[in-house]
């Protein structure tokens, strides 16, 4: 674990400010790459640096210095990968990703973009084909080749994408690409999706699920039509459908201050009212990555405890600050599994100020959260420890069998919800690593999750370096989520123009015009809600008619959603 609180000279500090950390950072007006440090001022964690030529920048880095520390204590270096693309004798990071030598986290989620065509507008998108003045969709070939490119990663082979956009729906041959995802070894795929064409397109849907997709990562910023214009008629008829076919369902929330922030209670609730289909909710606080005022973005800017210490509010507080453990924290019973099979598995090794997690539960008209019930860091911390006994020469078998007697201690089975049996899971998962009884504990449980996807004014080069959500590119790159959409020019928008075509010339080819793509909605005339059957059962009630997408937050460029798509 890193050492956090650093000293420095009484002439460089300034009262208030608390140095916590050293790092490096680029400067959102030229992308020079700068020296930063991370300050606590006032119980907040903020990133400061200073541009030779455009000045000082301080920015919010984590909402709440408790949660910071506490989430510190889980900073650890991953495997990072046995075989780069760029070694890092050419490599000053974040000017040539690839993946390179200095990279600390292997791939744990790649994502496939198959277009940059969207039918929505979204205010908040850096992603979609009309901006670019260009077609992006990348051939079979292509798409197979680079899913290979991701199998051949060392020593974890990548076996979990997501198909992202764009909206990767607006291809019709999508179920083709995700069986060649299939063929070449890809277990998880998981699709990116407004779920326009899904909510009216049940045959499409089918395809994609006889395909093999495993489940959907749908946009879903609110429970009103107002915080969710873009899908909010949509998704009932998405659940509709998901449940006949027997698809999970991600709810991903795009969280802006100020816009939608009020309104994370319900969203979880919304989350359990669907708990047959919805097997997450990943709340992704929005990533500011156009340019913009410092007052504007200290009104829209949001950070994950920000988001924690609300939820604990608005569920009054059923599911508090201290059940959400960052991303990292799972790394030690990767390790211990590692340990017993001799194998490498999938590491989750993020910077821990990137991601959280809890799973929740619910008892009668209470959510339950799995710390009410497990010593969540008692357990995991033996078994670190165990995991390291067998490393210096213990035997395997009697660890085992020492983690099976031990491990109900840290279970408390009367708080333990009905039909749960933790211990039974665990038994399953560590000695006959069979994951089966996992599809059923995410069945019964929701899953929570935080995203914070970083951007010019936050840029963090030791997040980037562990960073295990990275794209898969036509070039045969692998690389980093923040590094290929915080500054579009270096990755995102040269590596599609160059496999691109114009507008013009993709509609000559296709006889159809872009614009064909954008989705009206079709409501009845005059009619101010729509209380259908699916609405109610989905949880919203009547709802009243506003346009697709509402306008903006005043005049500013290119704000990403966090997820890298139009969503």
């Amino acid at each position: 674990m890193a050492t956090l609180v650093q000293e420095r000279p009484k002439e460089e500090s300034k009262p208030g400010e608390k140095l916590v950390t050293r790092t490096r950072s680029i400067c959102p007006e030229c992308y020079q790459v700068l020296p930063a440090e991370v300050l606590e001022i006032n119980g907040k964690i903020y990133i400061k640096k200073t541009c030779p030529k455009h000045g000082e920048f301080d920015e919010l880095y984590f909402g709440d210095a408790e949660i910071y520390y506490r989430f510190a204590r889980w900073l650890k270096d991953g495997k990072g990968t046995g075989n780069p693309d760029v070694e890092t004798a050419r490599s000053v990071c974040p000017y040539n990703c690839g993946l390179c030598s200095s990279h600390l986290s292997h791939t744990g989620l790649a994502n496939l973009v198959i277009t940059n065509r969207c039918d929505l507008h979204c205010w908040y998108c850096f992603f979609y084909a009309e901006k670019a003045g260009y077609i992006y969709e990348p051939t079979l070939d292509q798409i197979r080749e680079m899913a290979l490119n991701l199998r051949a990663e060392r020593p974890v082979p990548g076996n979990s994408i997501q198909i992202t956009g764009g909206e990767p729906t607006l291809r019709d041959d999508l179920p083709e690409i995700i069986r060649i995802l299939k063929e070449v070894g890809v277990d998880h795929i998981q699709l990116n999706t407004n779920g326009i064409r899904l909510s009216r397109d049940f045959e499409y849907f089918k395809k994609i699920k006889e395909a093999g997709v495993s489940n959907l990562y749908m946009s879903f910023d609110g429970v009103t039509p107002r915080t969710n214009p873009k899908n909010h008629w949509e998704v009932p008829g998405v659940l509709e459908n998901a449940r006949k076919l027997g698809v999970g369902i991600v709810l991903v929330p795009t969280v802006i201050k100020s816009v939608n922030d009020h309104e994370l209670g319900d969203i979880i609730r919304f989350g359990f009212k669907n708990i047959d289909v919805v097997r997450a909710v990943n709340f992704q606080p929005v990533s500011l990555t156009g340019r913009m005022p410092k007052k504007e973005r200290e009104k829209y800017r949001i950070t994950i405890p920000d988001c924690i210490i609300r939820i604990e509010e608005q569920t009054n507080g059923e599911i508090p600050r201290d059940a959400w453990f960052p991303v990292p924290a799972c790394t030690p019973l990767t390790n211990f599994i590692e340990a017993l099979t001799r194998t490498p598995k999938y590491e989750l090794s993020i910077h821990f100020a990137c991601g959280a997690g809890t799973y929740v539960f619910k008892s009668g008209d209470r959510m339950i959260p799995i710390t009410e019930f497990v010593d969540v860091e008692g357990l995991i911390n033996y078994l670190r420890d165990k995991a390291e006994e067998i490393e210096m020469g213990r035997s395997r078998v009697w660890v085992g069998i020492k983690v099976l007697a031990n491990i109900s201690k840290f279970i408390r089975k009367e708080k333990e919800p009905e039909g749960m049996n933790l211990s039974r899971m665990l038994f399953d998962i560590i000695v006959r690593h069979d994951y089966k009884s996992v599809g059923e504990w995410h069945r019964k449980s929701l899953f929570l999750g935080m995203m914070h996807f970083m951007d010019p004014y936050n840029h963090d080069e030791e997040r980037l370096r562990r960073c295990d959500i990275h794209y898969l590119t036509p070039d045969m790159r692998i690389v980093p989520f923040c590094s290929f959409n915080v500054v579009p020019a270096w990755y995102r928008d040269r590596i599609q123009a160059v496999y691109g075509v114009s507008i013009e010339e993709w509609e000559r080819r296709t006889g159809r015009r872009l614009s064909d793509d954008f989705y009206k909605r079709k409501l009845p005339t005059g009619q101010a809600s729509v209380p259908t059957a699916s609405t109610k059962t989905a949880g919203f009630g009547g709802v009243k008619n506003v346009p697709v997408i509402q306008g903006g937050f005043g005049k500013v460029e290119n704000h990403g959603s966090g997820c890298g798509c139009s969503h």
